[in-house]
């Protein structure tokens, strides 16, 4: 019982912390993880604060799959297969590249690593990770082009780079080294396998949500798919990984005609703030690691610790940027030569900004604290301490170091808005608008004489909103939409205030006026989306 009441307390602090962290995130306009695993590094070394440790399990088993599939879901599968040679480029080129990269330079880098030691660490800290980097770069103002890129890269990177720990650690524990064939064979069941398993488990559930309008339940059912995946693929030794992400681009592709608007409403509410919770239960614990993980080095001094921690980080920024130059420029080639993409290849400014983005985060230290403590042999595993702090180091420089330093080298790089108004996004509102329009017209025709007015009412909301569409050139349609927009908010504004006031006099009950506000927070919601348009 009193082991339970800690957890309890545990939990609690780490919600509050999270809660926060969040608010003051928000506040200074610092992208959330940055905050986060800052205050979580701050707490740990606060007396009071009880010591939490960091569960690989509670990773790979518990937060992991959701927040994958998360990512996956707000993916575009145009975007992603337009950029798939590039992404593949990162998640599978990159990390073989810093693999062996620190495989070869740690050993005289570090004293007491050799190669086999070398490979591990790279394996750990090669995968980048699925929400810091996006987040992050989404929150500066990063061109959509490289943020599908980074995206793309987060998301499938992890297989990869724990494909090569398995590899790796296997060296070292039982001096086992696979052949190129084993090696070979294993990554194509890992993604075929786990790709087959994401996209069955994806039609089933279609199958399913198309047969239920209940939105309690298909929250349910959306958290079940992610579990699903991974423990189905990881049964069969695919990747479940892998299984997420086809599950969720699979799914996000059919969202639109899979939901009814209510539950769909419902579902994207779930889902940002479980995501939220999830993520800053990752990184505050990352931070609150840091006492942890000192005191179980004992034979390195402080200032050696600082030397070996900033000079690992630094080498593997530097192989970063080594790769992604002729990576781009090999990806190029080959999409314009096999996909037929015409697309000019990205400038230097924004390939530096693709390498300078590579940020690590909880992924890379659950895969640090999960190393086997003992070899075949009984003896320890060496310098497996030692292989956690370095891990925990380049988190910190990799996520707040380049995080912080992002938005400066984009306005000094011209990087920001540069993807200019979105053009496509206000071509398709107008296509649609018009063609409500014509159909509207077209019923009207048809219809009796006895619905014009209700006919006129409906296609001059229309009208409005396509004025809002407008070119800037045309003042005086835009003020009239402005106004349209302004009054209909302060419209919204007199009509909750007369709900409050109805349910505070008692003649209406909190259901109605929850029902109420929820009409009415979608219409504001509505308006201030077409204020900002």
């Amino acid at each position: 019982m009193t082991e339970l009441r800690s957890v309890e307390l545990i939990f609690l602090l780490l919600l509050l912390f999270i809660i926060w962290f969040g608010q003051i995130a928000r506040k200074i306009g610092t992208p959330y993880p940055i905050v986060m695993i800052i205050g979580g590094l701050l707490l740990g070394f606060v007396p009071w604060i009880p010591k939490i440790t960091f569960d690989p399990d509670l990773i790979f088993l518990v937060v992991l799959p959701p927040l994958i599939y998360s990512s996956a879901w707000t993916t575009s599968w145009r975007d992603f297969r337009f950029n798939i040679v590039s992404i593949l480029f990162l998640a599978f080129g990159l990390v073989g590249f810093t693999v062996v990269g620190v495989a070869l330079l740690t050993p005289r880098l570090l004293s007491g690593f050799d190669w086999r030691l070398g490979l591990v660490l790279g394996a750990i800290v090669a995968p980048t990770d699925a929400i810091a980097a996006t987040s992050i770069a989404r929150k500066v103002g990063l061109p959509s082009r490289i943020v599908d890129v980074l995206e793309g890269e987060s998301l499938i990177n992890d297989a990869t780079g724990l494909l090569a720990l398995q590899f790796a650690v296997a060296m070292v524990v039982s001096r086992e080294i696979p052949t190129v064939s084993e090696g070979v064979l294993t990554l194509l069941w890992l993604v075929i396998g786990g790709v087959a398993v994401g996209l069955a488990i994806g039609w089933i559930v279609c199958y399913a949500e198309r047969r239920i309008d209940d939105g309690p339940i298909e929250i349910a059912l959306s958290l079940l798919v992610p579990y699903g995946a991974y423990f189905a693929a990881d049964a069969i030794h695919a990747s479940g990984v892998l299984a997420v992400v086809a599950s969720g681009l699979f799914l996000t592709r059919r969202s639109a005609t899979m939901f009814s608007p209510p539950v769909r409403i419902q579902i994207w509410s779930f889902w940002q703030s479980f995501t939220f919770i999830l993520n800053g239960l990752v990184f505050v614990l990352i931070g609150l690691q840091l006492r942890t993980i000192l005191s179980m080095i004992r034979d390195h001094g402080m200032l050696d610790l600082i030397r070996d921690g900033a000079l690992f980080s630094i080498t593997l920024i530097v192989l970063r940027l080594l790769w992604v130059f002729p990576g781009a420029h090999i990806s190029h080639f080959i999409r314009r030569k096999f996909d037929h993409q015409l697309e000019p290849i990205p400038p230097t400014r924004q390939i530096f900004v693709v390498g300078w983005t590579g940020m690590r985060g909880g992924v890379s230290l659950a895969a640090a604290l999960a190393v086997p403590a003992v070899l075949d042999n009984g003896n320890p595993f060496p310098q497996r301490e030692f292989i956690v702090f370095l891990t925990f180091c380049v988190i910190l420089v990799t996520l707040v170091l380049q995080g912080l330093t992002l938005p400066a080298l984009i306005r000094a790089l011209k990087l920001q808005g540069s993807g200019g108004p979105d053009c496509e996004e206000r071509e398709a509102r107008r296509l649609v608008l018009e063609a409500a329009v014509a159909h509207l017209e077209q019923s009207q025709a048809d219809s009796g004489e006895d619905v014009d007015e209700a006919y006129e009412d409906v296609v001059g909301h229309y009208r409005s909103r396509l004025a809002g569409l407008s070119s800037s050139e045309d003042e005086e349609v835009s003020l009239n939409h402005r106004r349209f927009v302004d009054l209909s908010k302060e419209a919204a504004k007199i009509e909750r205030e007369t709900a409050i006031r109805l349910r505070n006099e008692g003649r209406i009950n909190d259901q109605v006026l929850r029902r109420l506000e929820r009409e009415l927070d979608l219409t504001e919601s509505k308006y201030a989306k077409a204020l900002e348009d």
